[in-house]
């Protein structure tokens, strides 16, 4: 984990990358947990924390209850959907205004049939704004 404010750069993904993202791997749990363990401790028990990735497989799952245990939450909508289709639902919440249930991981059914294609995303074009610095197109 780094702080929310890092710039990671191409050089960074690449040394992200360099190991494989699996619960039996020390290289991606030492670093993990230590990282978590800090941030449990600092938190104490005042708030959950929110799982927005895989919750299907044990790759982020296992090792992220073991330190957080009922503080571990995730979307109820996830179970079903893969990378995109989350995505796409969290673009829509927020396009909405709406805040996604959370339930504990410990106790939730995290996979389960795959639900309904969303809805096309309908973005208001006077909502968007494009930023010809940076090439970014932002939608407020």
């Amino acid at each position: 984990m780094v702080p929310p404010e890092t710039m990671v750069n191409l050089k960074m993904l690449g040394e992200f990358a360099v190991n494989a993202i699996d619960a039996r791997n020390e290289r991606y749990r030492a670093p993990l947990d230590r990282d978590c363990g800090t941030l449990s401790e600092t938190l104490g028990n005042s708030c959950e924390i929110v799982l927005l990735g895989s919750i299907a497989t044990p790759k982020y799952v296992e090792p992220l209850v073991q330190i957080f245990r009922e503080r571990l939450v995730f979307p109820v909508d996830f179970v079903g959907r893969g990378d995109m289709s989350r995505g796409g639902l969290m673009l829509r919440c927020v396009e909405a205004g709406r805040e996604l249930d959370y339930t504990p991981i410990l106790t939730a059914t995290r996979r389960g049939s795959r639900p309904p294609k969303l809805a096309p995303l309908v973005v208001n074009p006077r909502k968007m704004r494009q930023d010809s610095k940076n090439g970014v197109t932002e939608i407020s």
